[in-house]
């Protein structure tokens, strides 16, 4: 576990000194404010906007953090040839392949805390311009907790899309494992469709393939409950619960396949 935890420390200090991240989270952060603005726009809409618009901002640049991040985790060190000192060391090939894995996800928390800080202060800007008793007949208070649900959902998603990126870059090139990586995040927030695939096709063999797809592809349509949150609709912890549940578990087996699949990898 100290081994797994000093190459996760490497990733994070790697991951803060890179000029991108920075740039992502600022203009994320730009974007949560840029709702506001832009609510003021439309009448009495403008909260409501700067949720969505913040969460949205969350779950998208989080994405790019994860994906372009996750996919350099193993092909960079194989590309700068870096591997076989690793590999030298006393080391072994799963502690690096977790090590990396953490380091993200912890730089993933840092970010994506920042980018909920800034959005609890615009909302409370935003609310402070108002008398407290009309505040108080708001759906989703400035102080909500359901935002957190919601924040915590969107780092359950982003930690399964970096174990898919981390995946693919144990034994593709980065241009194939940002693709392969983006198109299983776009089938996988449309893979609840796949189950109710036979109603549009006569073909038995194409419905059987597509409820197939369903069971395999991850379905992250389960973490997104920024809908719900903004309209002030319940998030149950249930729901919650069973979703956190699921995450990990499609994430132990990306990481098992990961691990496996690194550990054979011949690098001479």
């Amino acid at each position: 576990m100290r081994t797994i935890g000093r190459i996760a420390v490497n990733v994070f200090r790697e991951s803060v000194r890179d000029k991108v991240l920075y740039n992502l989270v600022l203009f994320a952060i730009l974007m949560i404010g840029a709702g506001y603005l832009l609510g003021q726009l439309t009448a009495g809409q403008d909260y409501k906007i700067v949720i969505d618009l913040g969460l949205g901002a969350m779950s998208l640049f989080g994405l790019f953090i994860a994906v372009f991040i996750g996919i350099g985790l193993v092909s960079k060190e194989v590309e700068r040839r870096s591997i076989y000192g690793l590999l030298s060391k006393p080391i072994h090939r799963y502690q690096l392949v977790l090590g990396k894995y953490v380091g993200l996800v912890f730089t993933l928390v840092v970010n994506v805390s920042i980018m909920a800080i800034g959005l609890y202060a615009v909302m409370h800007y935003v609310a402070w311009q108002f008398p407290p008793e009309f505040v108080a007949t708001w759906d989703v208070p400035p102080s909500d907790l359901r935002i957190l649900k919601a924040v915590g959902l969107i780092l359950v998603e982003l930690s399964v899309v970096t174990a898919i990126a981390l995946f693919f870059s144990t034994f593709s090139t980065p241009i194939l494992s940002a693709a392969f990586t983006f198109a299983l995040w776009i089938a996988g927030h449309f893979s609840t469709d796949l189950r109710n695939f036979d109603q549009v096709v006569q073909s038995p063999f194409a419905a059987q393939f597509a409820r197939g797809l369903y069971w395999v592809l991850p379905n992250l349509s389960t973490f997104d409950v920024k809908g719900q949150v903004v309209h002030g609709r319940p998030v149950e912890a249930g729901f919650v619960l069973l979703a956190v549940a699921y995450g990990l578990t499609y994430i132990a087996v990306l990481l098992i396949g990961a691990v496996t699949i690194f550990s054979r990898r011949d690098f001479k």
